[in-house]
């Protein structure tokens, strides 16, 4: 396993940037990893079922807030985690502390920091590779899988034309207005005053450099470093039979359609209750949130799970 990297520079957001954030009444907590402070919402009884919601580029947990309530209804427990460089977590100043894989680790140390177990993981965009990589890393934390617009990329097969713009965008563009980006990945749109929620975590240049950086780290060519690491996943999804919900939109440009090849390699997938979420964006949790959510109570009452022998896991 790769040593835990740890952080000494960086920024903390002031909590009065979210005093004004809508419909969030969540209060955070804080577990220190790396040297670096991770949030997180943790709601609902201790003893429920526990559902950890991972957000992706360039988001933070103030996404999943139209999900929360609809699980907290069904008696789950629910735990959204602010990635680090987003939301209230701290963000490192060196470009050099950023990678895909620090991310894992730095996530992987706040799961087994907070001895989370029996989760259903729900994960979308960066949610989803890193999301990922923990399940397959400690499969026997995991009881269920839902993935929506998002995967695990090996940088093996074509990039869609989509993420190439995004990712010139995120890399060259002057200006990078996080909550205007969101926006722009919502069928519906937002308010105002959810597009300044989407800002709140960044009140300088300073504080995007993690989602700036975000899109390069995606594999997309075969040298990549974390195709390795990737590929072990993989194979530990092929042998994933505890069950795997896919919930992917129909208007997302870059992930529209991913869902096949989990259909295809992951034995948990067989027999579930797949949808494709109609009239949603690559956000889908901002244009279908509550029916999203919905579906996940669904899925999750309808797989009560015995703990079988679970899948070797994959490196970190």
């Amino acid at each position: 396993m790769s040593a835990l990297p740890v952080v000494t520079d960086f920024l903390r957001t002031d909590e009065a940037r979210f005093a004004r954030v809508p419909d969030f009444p969540y209060t955070p907590r804080y577990t220190t990893v790396g040297g670096l402070r991770i949030a997180h919402i943790d709601e609902g009884p201790r003893d429920a079922p526990a559902v950890l919601l991972m957000h992706g580029e360039p988001a933070w947990s103030f996404l999943y807030r139209k999900m929360i309530p609809v699980l907290l209804q069904a008696g789950f427990r629910v735990i959204a985690p602010d990635l680090v460089g987003f939301g209230r977590s701290d963000k490192p100043c060196r470009a050099k502390d950023y990678s895909y894989l620090n991310h894992v680790l730095w996530m992987t140390a706040w799961m087994e920091a907070n001895d989370l177990r029996h989760l259903t993981l729900f994960c979308q965009d960066w949610g989803s590779l890193i999301g990922l990589r923990l399940a397959a890393g400690a499969p026997d934390r995991f009881d269920r899988i839902v993935l929506a617009n998002g995967g695990l990329p090996t940088g093996t097969t074509a990039v869609p034309r989509a993420f190439k713009i995004w990712r010139a965008f995120a890399r060259f563009s002057p200006w990078f207005p996080i909550g205007r980006i969101v926006k722009a990945g919502c069928v519906d749109g937002l308010k105002p005053e959810e597009v300044a929620a989407y800002d709140a975590p960044f009140p300088t240049r300073r504080h995007r450099l993690g989602a700036r950086l975000f899109p390069t780290f995606v594999p997309t060519t075969p040298e990549d470093p974390e195709r390795e690491r990737n590929e072990a996943a993989w194979e530990v999804f092929k042998r994933w039979d505890k069950p795997f919900l896919t919930l992917f939109s129909n208007r997302d440009p870059v992930t529209r359609g991913g869902h096949r090849i989990w259909h295809e390699c992951v034995p948990g997938t067989r027999g579930q209750p797949h949808a494709v979420t109609r009239g949603a964006g690559h956000f889908l949790q901002e244009d279908r949130g509550a029916e999203v959510a919905q579906a996940m109570v669904a899925f999750i009452n309808a797989t009560p799970v015995t703990p079988p022998a679970a899948p070797s896991p994959a490196a970190p």
